[in-house]
């Protein structure tokens, strides 16, 4: 996320959703000499959904969370990071990606 975006994305908090989810990884990413040991998502505009079907997102596959992942995530994932997630950081990532599906009314408390 950068600098610059940072107002954009507060504003979209005040109108509500939980905008920005932490999710920390049991298996860290090795990229290089950086480990990634939690990423945080945010949530896509319909923009960033282009090109994906919804009901692959909300059923976790993994060909349109590959896809997604990079677009959403920070640090950025590559497509390569996601081929290499631990299948239960994948499910957890793919998880918060789904509650970003539901409406307000629909997310469990956690969520809301």
């Amino acid at each position: 996320m950068t600098d610059a975006a940072a107002p954009a994305l507060a504003a979209a908090a005040a109108e509500g959703g939980p905008l920005l989810v932490k999710v920390d990884l049991d298996t860290p990413i090795q990229r290089g000499d950086q480990t990634i040991s939690a990423v945080t998502l945010r949530k896509p505009r319909s923009g960033e959904l282009r090109g994906l079907n919804l009901v692959d997102l909300a059923q976790l596959d993994v060909v349109a969370l590959r896809v997604l992942l990079p677009r959403i995530s920070t640090p950025a994932l590559t497509a390569f990071d996601v081929d290499q997630l631990d299948m239960s950081d994948l499910m957890a990532l793919g998880a918060e990606v789904s509650g970003f599906l539901l409406q307000k009314a629909q997310r469990p408390a956690s969520l809301a």
